[in-house]
């Protein structure tokens, strides 16, 4: 069976949920093999086994850790020439979208970004995308080369499929551009304690109508009670309420839970080309007018520092 290999987005041997949702959609057209980079690559085989990874191709090097993303195109490019799988899939975030990018150029392959869905074909995987703004859906296929594809966090359930995970030790030679960029210094994201907002299943938005970054303490609360990410619209982030890396748009994060709720957002297209792809929309807003209305599965037209307290009381009580 043709062979599709995964990129494995992991912290010192901690697999994150994105690579566990590619390795279900990579089954869905092949046979996976993980590819694991730096420190930690080997211990995170275990893992990727229990979820349907036949291989795991494993390397730890400096480079990794010392220089930015061209080491990692190197392996990926390596891997590609030991496999010859009939794709390569990619966590969609800014530094796989950029991986990606350079390995389909490396290749001289067709690269699809932000898929939300995966299934074979006839002549090579086909991927759907949303696109202008998650107005259209689309399938697409690469007409050339072996497929590179970055699939967005939430695009596919995670699901057991025990496989061998046979560890292989990836041999990479490094370029001389993958030493032209070196990283000086670290400094730790300071953690809330709350899901990483691209990848959290329930996301809780506030927009121009929390009017103020005190007030954003209703919408985190809500956040808290279901376990979800904070979100923020461009209005709320260039008013100075949240943090940037907080913002949902399109020119903030992309994002695709199963649960969006909107609060106080009139849903500019600029916001809405970030959320779109949402499995369920809930929005809470006074104007009954206001274009989010359009998009939503369950609209409320209320004043949120009415309805949004009480919905943060009903869910600590239920689950209570």
């Amino acid at each position: 069976m043709a062979e599709v290999l995964v990129y494995v987005d992991h912290v010192d041997g901690a697999v994150r949920k994105p690579t566990l949702e590619l390795l279900t959609l990579a089954r869905r057209v092949g046979e996976p093999v993980a590819v694991a980079l730096g420190a930690g690559a080997e211990a995170t085989a275990s893992v990727l086994g229990e979820h349907g990874a036949v291989r795991v191709l494993a390397v730890d090097a400096p480079e990794f850790a010392d220089y930015l993303v061209v080491p990692k195109v190197d392996a990926l490019q390596a891997a590609v020439e030991a496999v010859s799988p009939v794709a390569v899939l990619v966590p969609s975030s800014a530094e796989g979208k950029e991986i990606a990018a350079r390995l389909a150029v490396r290749i001289g392959s067709g690269i699809i970004t932000d898929a939300v869905d995966l299934e074979a074909g006839e002549q090579g995987p086909v991927a759907t995308q949303s696109a202008f703004a998650a107005s259209f859906t689309t399938k697409s296929r690469v007409s050339r080369g072996v497929p590179v594809i970055t699939v967005k966090p939430n695009s596919a359930p995670v699901e057991a499929a025990p496989a061998a995970g046979a560890v292989e030790a990836l041999s990479v030679s490094f370029s001389a551009q993958a030493t032209s960029t070196k990283v000086l210094s670290r400094t730790p994201r300071e953690s809330t304690g709350r899901p990483e907002l691209t990848e959290a299943a329930i996301v809780v938005s506030g927009g121009r109508g929390v009017n103020g970054a005190e007030n954003f303490a209703i919408i985190e609360a809500l956040a808290d009670s279901l376990g979800a990410a904070v979100g923020a619209s461009r209005a709320a982030v260039d008013a100075g309420w949240y943090p940037h890396s907080n913002q949902v748009g399109q020119t903030g994060k992309s994002v695709s839970p199963q649960l969006y709720i909107a609060s106080g957002i009139s849903g500019a297209i600029q916001h809405r080309a970030g959320m779109q792809t949402s499995k369920t929309i809930v929005a809470i807003n006074k104007d009954s007018e206001a274009p989010i209305f359009d998009l939503v599965d369950y609209g409320v037209v209320g004043d949120l520092f009415q309805v949004v307290p009480q919905l943060t009381d009903e869910v600590n009580t239920r689950k209570g």
